[in-house]
């Protein structure tokens, strides 16, 4: 949870507008529900959908939102695996202002800073 809250303080941080889930199935039912993002960012680490199989059921639901990625475990096996359930990019936590503008910036995001 202090996770979700850190991420959630970056976004207001940075003038962005924001929501947070605690697990993948809400990630899930947050777009079931009619709501659409720009961006994602999608942790995985999470109960009951971990981010990889959140990644998947979004991408199959035909959602086009930029999905970052971001883990402690960065294993070439597991990091491979996540781009290919669907994500735009790859961070190692922790996540700092510096790699959230970063993946801003590389997904063409443009924030005033």
């Amino acid at each position: 949870m202090a996770d979700s809250l850190f991420r959630q303080k970056l976004g207001q941080r940075l003038g962005i507008k924001n929501d947070v889930v605690c697990n993948g199935q809400e990630a899930v039912d947050v777009h079931c529900s009619g709501r659409n993002y720009d961006l994602i960012l999608m942790d995985m680490e999470m109960p009951i959908l971990n981010g990889i199989q959140a990644t998947k059921r979004l991408r199959e639901m035909g959602i086009e939102s930029k999905i970052a990625g971001v883990t402690t475990r960065a294993n070439e096996g597991d990091k491979k695996e996540y781009m290919e359930a669907g994500l735009n990019d790859f961070q190692e936590k922790p996540l700092t202002i510096s790699k959230l503008l970063s993946i801003l910036h590389r997904l063409d995001f443009h924030v005033q800073t």
